[in-house]
């Protein structure tokens, strides 16, 4: 089984930022990228999707992100697909268009996910973190999809 640490970065949030994922032990082979507008919750989705599009085969997926995680452990997402994709509080959930096409491909490859705490040593997690750091500052070439603009509290005529 292939072990894949994951992480997301943001400056801001929203603000510019990073993913990155990486295969233990020796981090190779890995990818990043990352965006000028986003979340952290983005960056962390995206690195688990670029991670599974880029791998084949059994793969387990370490994050230090308990939002990426937990959906999995706790199949948070059986209810929001069932739900029509709304929470416990019938609010759209945010970030379908990642968590979409994320739940397609863990449904298909059957992947375990593994939390691992963030920022506490792990040289694999401090790896992907540094990765996707590295990438929250650009250049973005090939963003991934970012975060919705922010709307104003009242509309403008200009």
């Amino acid at each position: 089984m292939t072990v894949i640490y994951t992480d997301g970065a943001c400056a801001g949030n929203p603000g510019p930022g990073g993913w990155a994922w990486a295969v233990a032990p020796e981090g190779s082979p890995r990818g990043s990228g990352g965006a000028a507008r986003t979340t952290n919750q983005r960056m962390e989705l995206q690195a688990v999707l670029e991670a599974l599009r880029a791998m084949d085969g059994d793969v387990t997926i370490v994050s230090d992100s308990t939002y990426v995680v937990n959906c999995f452990r706790d199949r948070w997402w059986v209810k929001w697909k069932a739900n029509g994709w709304r929470n416990s509080k019938k609010e759209p959930v945010a970030n379908t268009d990642l968590w979409m096409p994320l739940v397609d491909l863990v449904q298909q490859r059957r992947p375990v996910f593994r939390w691992v705490k963030g920022h506490s040593g792990d040289p694999m997690n401090d790896l992907v973190d540094r990765l996707a750091v590295a990438a929250s500052q650009g250049p973005f070439d090939s963003p991934p999809p970012e975060a919705p603009p922010s709307q104003p509290d009242h509309p403008t005529l200009f």
